[in-house]
């Protein structure tokens, strides 16, 4: 076959800088420390930088509208001039300090609600809706970021998300509202977004709809005819991009749409190329998501080649090569890694990497290839063979354990309705107990100590004496509040999965690996590139301590398995499932050392458990089967008299609440002050037979919440569920906060609880307890 060119190109980079520079300049504007035009400043310079990678890579088309100063479905709705009402009035001028207001909240008016980006570790600021509301052109980012990549040289392909997905992200102010009567009105601002993308110097326009990867109802199905109909006579060509699963039954509404290309994941879904190139009508590009841009190990060049030989060989140069989504998700550049162990640092793949590969198959394919085209394609053979055999992937004694788990190891002693008594003996704890979800604020001093610990700058027993300190302090600041469940503070954790994980064989880290998580929170997963297993206790000195300081409880603190594995970059050569049951295990004896250790409460948080969720309702048993199989193996081991909490935030529960039934923890602390109670109504509608914390304040807000909006949560909550099944909690943790709003929050927190201690008699509350109690048991047992 004659050489073909094939066009490369990518969905997303990231925008947070290969140094996090757009956090800390995120931050110093926020402080006060810098101004709006130093702000700026560093977004273009970070743009300049992305876009000239990828230019040098080799890429034909790059984005643009992949950058956001918090998030990328903020800034549309920006654009979009629909923004909430408590926070801006449609028309007036939007500016940066709007978008902050919305996505950080103020004293006026709380935060928009975030939610999990699908199936990953980011969140978005949910679009909000209303009846009869009118869309407008009001913010030019994208618009003038384009310009400015044009300007630069850069052939710019602008990335938007599509009408569908985002109506179907948002949520509507009245249940029975249907957002798809939006469409008309929506579809307007769409036009002139894309006529003024056009004037910007824009040839084509990358539209997301992820939807497409969904199971979705058949009215928003047929509406995909509707809207790309009527977005067809745009100036620009569009592509239409689809990734995170295989199309499956919106395969033929994909490819009969009437746009000039279609993107589809062939990571998640290669069975879905061969289905692309037998539907596509013959003048539509097709663009195969070839490249994970969700994990980071090195593609193995040969077998892509081999996946993309056929469709090449029917289609030429219709067909285009990108990651299987946005780069977002991963880091930036493998070069920056320095430390790592070279054989590991040889399997991995970063964003600056994943681009070089794209250009790399697309020379291969197309038959231009250069001399390191060939020398990468060698490479990546030998690679592939190394890690499939090298000792560092396989422990044979931890994969014997796992395959020796029983159902017994998964099961408490006692159903909940008979250890719950052992407990509140044990722990003699009022109505409405109150507690934190497990973190304090993190101060620069604390992570200056951890820093220099690392750094070798200070011994270990300076270090330990600090964290110590920092102990007492916080166990003294919660008596003080009169907290009733205590919390040592984390002071010695970086990130509640990094800090695991380094105490964890089959787990490594990077020195720079990081990826947005929302607005300026940035996260550094681990990977995990072999088995799993504990060399010895990772947290009971630092909470055994903490106990001697007072007669209160002090939680221990562990993160659970499903959340060690989503929140980390897995290893891909065996099921999931496999490495959850090995970090379950590591987990199960943690708690076990704790409880030997006097631990009266141990909190295994999972805020994990639905982002795991697959996309597709059909694969939904399998996955929560062994999610929730994990969670048990590594909390079942204990006594009926230890508590076990769990920590879930920002998930929608009401279709997995069996599920998060199931893990049988006897408490869950939930986030509810966001979705201003939404996900609480799962519990109350279930009828949740444990004990449950609604989140009663945002801690992701500078602002200090009220008595009487954290009453009104917990009477919500009483008014379905047992008051005595009820705790009183932040929706997360406070390592993000300082110290003077977190003390004046807390404050008022148990203010609210004295309250609602007051309202609610004792003996009218074991009645209604007791009166549930054979539905509860029946549930557990």
């Amino acid at each position: 076959m004659s050489p073909t060119p094939i066009t490369t190109h990518n969905l997303g980079f990231p925008r947070i800088g290969a140094r996090r520079e757009l956090k800390q300049a995120l931050e110093a504007y926020w402080r006060g420390d810098t101004d709006r035009q130093a702000l700026e400043s560093t977004g273009r310079e970070l743009r300049r930088r992305h876009w000239q990678q990828q230019g040098d890579a080799g890429l034909d088309l790059v984005p643009t509208g992949d950058f956001a100063w918090y998030d990328q479905v903020l800034t549309l709705s920006a654009t979009l001039d629909n923004l909430p009402a408590r926070h801006h009035r449609a028309g007036d001028p939007v500016d940066l300090d709007t978008l902050f207001r919305v996505a950080r909240g103020s004293d006026q008016a709380p935060a928009a609600a975030m939610k999990k980006w699908f199936d990953t570790n980011y969140h978005y600021l949910v679009p909000e809706f209303r009846r009869r509301q009118t869309f407008a052109l009001a913010w030019r980012q994208i618009i003038d970021e384009t310009a400015e990549a044009v300007a630069l040289g850069h052939a710019a392909k602008p990335v938007i998300l599509g009408p569908l997905s985002y109506l179907w992200l948002g949520k509507a102010e009245a249940d029975d509202f249907d957002r798809l009567e939006l469409i008309p009105a929506l579809l307007v601002a769409y036009q002139d977004l894309l006529q003024a993308l056009a004037d910007a110097g824009a040839q084509w326009v990358q539209i997301d709809e992820p939807i497409l990867a969904l199971d979705l109802p058949s009215d928003w199905q047929r509406a995909f005819e509707r809207v790309y109909h009527t977005l067809k006579d745009t100036p620009l060509k569009i592509l239409l991009a689809t990734y995170f699963g295989p199309l499956q039954d919106n395969m033929h509404t994909a490819v009969n749409l009437p746009v000039a290309g279609l993107h589809i994941d062939a990571v998640r879904g290669p069975e879905q190329i061969l289905s692309a190139v037998d539907n596509l009508a013959v003048h539509k590009v097709l663009s195969v998501g070839i490249v994970d841009g969700r994990n980071i190990w090195r593609n193995n060049l040969q077998y892509s080649l081999e996946q993309l030989e056929v469709a090449h060989r029917r289609i030429g140069d219709r067909l285009w090569l990108a990651p299987s989504c946005s780069l977002l998700h991963v880091p930036v550049d493998l070069s920056n890694e320095q430390t790592l162990d070279p054989t590991l640092k040889s399997w991995l793949a970063f964003a600056t990497q994943k681009t070089g590969e794209v250009v790399t198959l697309g020379r291969l394919l197309g038959g231009v290839a250069t001399d390191a085209d060939r020398e990468a394609f060698a490479e990546s053979r030998r690679v592939a063979e190394d890690r499939r055999h090298h000792p560092l992937t396989c422990h044979q004694r931890v994969r014997e354990r796992a395959g020796s788990v029983t159902a017994q190891d998964c099961r408490r002693q006692s159903p909940f309705t008979q250890r719950i008594g052992q407990q509140q003996s044990r722990l003699d704890l009022p109505l409405f107990p109150t507690t934190t979800i497990g973190s304090f604020p993190q101060t620069a001093e604390i992570r200056r100590i951890r820093r220099e610990r690392k750094q070798g700058n200070i011994g270990d027993t300076a270090y330990t004496n600090y964290m110590k300190d920092c102990i007492r302090d916080a166990i003294q600041r919660q008596e003080t509040l009169d907290l009733d469940v205590l919390v040592h503070g984390e002071a010695e954790r970086n990130d509640m999965v990094e800090y695991f994980g380094e105490q964890l064989e089959g787990y490594a880290f990077t020195a720079h690996g990081w990826v947005q998580s929302y607005g300026s929170r940035c996260v550094k997963p681990p990977v995990i590139y072999g088995d799993v297993r504990r060399p010895g206790p990772m947290t009971v000195e630092w909470i055994r301590y903490a106990q001697t300081l007072t007669p209160k409880p002090v939680k221990g603190m562990l993160t659970g398995p499903v959340t060690m594995l989503q929140w980390a970059f897995v290893r891909d050569d065996q099921p999931r499932h496999e490495t959850a049951m090995q970090i379950a295990l590591a987990l199960r004896d943690e708690v076990g050392d704790l409880e030997a250790a006097g631990t009266r409460i141990i909190q295994i948080d999972e805020p994990a458990l639905r982002e795991g969720l697959p996309l597709r309702r059909a694969d939904w048993r399998s996955y929560l089967d062994w999610a929730v199989k994990a969670f048990r193996l590594a909390s079942s081991g204990v006594r009926d008299a230890t508590q076990i909490h769990t920590h879930m935030c920002y998930s929608e529960f009401n279709d997995i609440i069996e599920a998060v039934a199931a893990l049988d923890a006897d408490v869950v602390t939930i986030e509810t002050s966001r979705s201003r109670g939404e996900l609480l109504s799962a519990f109350e509608a279930f009828d949740y037979p444990n004990q449950i914390g609604p989140g009663v304040y945002d801690i992701h807000s500078p602002a200090v919440p009220s008595v009487d909006g954290m009453v009104a949560v917990l009477e919500r909550a009483a008014r379905k569920l047992p008051a005595d099944n009820l705790w009183v909690n932040p929706d997360c943790g406070l390592k993000t906060r300082g110290w003077p709003e977190t003390e004046a929050a807390l404050q008022r927190m148990v203010e609210a609880a004295t309250i609602l201690r007051e309202r609610f008699s004792p003996v009218h509350l074991r009645g209604h307890a007791a009166g549930s109690g054979h539905e509860v048991e029946a549930r557990t047992g």
